[in-house]
């Protein structure tokens, strides 16, 4: 099979296009402002580990045998 050169034409223009278009971001891009992890997630995960560190030194603190 045979292209056209009218066909080929067109790929390549629009192949030299985009070889110019490498590298750069479209202003439409996200912008990255939100968080990744919503504010209530993020508190529960800091009530859990604060409450387990808390926990633990408590628990530490009254044991009997201290080694």
């Amino acid at each position: 099979m045979t292209t056209s050169k009218r066909l080929a034409g067109r790929k390549v223009a629009r192949f030299q296009r985009n070889i110019t278009k490498r590298g750069s971001v479209e202003s439409s891009a996200k912008k990255g402002n939100g968080y990744a992890v919503g504010p209530i997630l993020l508190g529960f995960f800091v009530f859990v580990v604060v409450g387990s560190s808390l926990f633990q030194i408590i628990r530490t603190a009254t044991s009997k045998s201290m080694a």
